[in-house]
């Protein structure tokens, strides 16, 4: 190893650490070792123990604590990608694939949502989808923003009914992230109509039991968050016009 450029060295000493904590099975919390134990065991120097530490620490695998040397974390995937996601948005073709992950997310998580969902949860969702229908009644500017309020929360619950805390939690992640860019955007009554039919009809899909209804509707529904605009279904029946 010490024929190899200082990064390079940190960078494969910290995956040998790594792969120690894992082969080890080394649970959170225990203790691990000092930099300068990492020196003398891996053969290196105290800066490059200390990089590769430091690049492990970035990630939540260790974490420092004073007169105990390094403890071991399991890192939290959700909390990573919730600080990192500012970082990776730097044009709009990255901000077009979060887009696209997030529609794959919700897409995908449907069917769990449908299998898992308690009748409270069912009946949360049916009664946010008929608040949402009454704000676009007359929209006004305080109306347009509880509505997006009730979007994320419409969204929100339906992660929640996965059962899954990584899908939820990531899914959140992006819905949040993605609320501070929509509630600029201006829709007009039309659209916010149709809006809240998606919602509508959603809830009552889910209601039902019915996944492959669900289905098409979550494609319908974040099928707008994406750049492109073929993608997505349409659904079975449209909304009732009014004169």
């Amino acid at each position: 190893m010490t024929r190899e450029p200082r990064k390079n060295l940190s960078q494969q000493l910290a995956e040998r650490l790594r792969r120690h904590i894992e082969k080890a099975r080394l649970p959170d919390g225990e203790l691990f070792m000092t930099e300068g134990e990492v020196a003398e065991k891996f053969d290196v120097s105290r800066t490059v123990a200390r990089e590769a530490v430091g690049q492990l620490r970035a990630i939540g695998l260790l974490e420092g604590r004073q007169r105990k040397g390094l403890i071991v974390r399991h890192p939290d995937p959700v909390r990573l990608f919730s600080e990192s996601l500012p970082a990776l948005v730097r044009s709009e073709v990255d901000l077009a694939d979060l887009a696209r992950l997030r529609y794959v997310l919700e897409v995908g998580a449907i069917e769990l949502a449908v299998k898992n969902a308690t009748d409270e949860q069912i009946s949360r969702l049916v009664n946010i989808a008929a608040q949402i229908k009454k704000t676009v009644i007359g929209r006004s500017t305080k109306k347009i923003v509880k509505e997006k309020e009730l979007d994320v929360m419409f969204h929100s619950l339906l992660l929640e009914m996965t059962g899954s805390i990584l899908i939820s939690g990531m899914q959140r992640v992006l819905i949040d992230f993605f609320s501070t860019f929509e509630v600029q955007k201006n829709i007009d009554a039309a659209n916010a109509e149709r809006i809240a039919w998606e919602h509508t009809e959603l809830a009552g899909a889910i209601r039902d039991r019915d996944v492959e209804r669900a289905r098409a509707m979550i494609r319908v529904k974040v099928r707008r968050y994406l750049p492109e605009s073929d993608i997505g279904s349409r659904p079975v029946h449209e909304p009732a016009r009014t004169a």
